[in-house]
């Protein structure tokens, strides 16, 4: 997949070459050139996935250039029950009736954005290496 900036100053580059720079040099966002999509069979098999494989099947149609075998170890690690203090990372309760609640504040610093900063760190971590 290639990205671009929303300025248009900017050639296009893969995943690891925008991923340390924040901002395009041009000072736009970048986004992917295109996005993929996602069929409604797709759908009905990530439902069935933990937090870490679904995280590696969205994350491969973005990071491309990573091999799978890498992103699914960066993946696995990143997202466990020792880091996020339970299996499913994100565990649903049923507070009552319809009403539910999604705990995205599981992580080392109890606040919802440890599920990125999580993997944004080993993301940095691997393509530095």
């Amino acid at each position: 997949m290639r990205y671009l900036s929303t300025r248009g100053g900017m050639p296009a580059a893969r995943f690891c070459e925008i991923l340390l720079g924040g901002l395009a040099p041009d000072g736009g966002l970048v986004l992917p050139e295109s996005y993929p999509r996602v069929d409604e069979a797709t759908l009905a098999r990530w439902r069935l996935l933990p937090y870490p494989e679904l995280a590696f099947e969205i994350l491969r149609l973005y990071a491309d250039d990573i091999p799978e075998d890498d992103l699914r170890a960066l993946t696995a690690r990143t997202y466990t029950a020792e880091i996020f203090g339970s299996d499913a990372i994100t565990p649903l309760h049923r507070l009552d009736g319809e009403l539910h609640l999604l705990r995205l504040s599981n992580g080392p610093t109890l606040a919802f954005k440890d599920l990125a900063m999580q993997l944004l760190g080993n993301l940095f971590e691997y393509v530095l290496a």
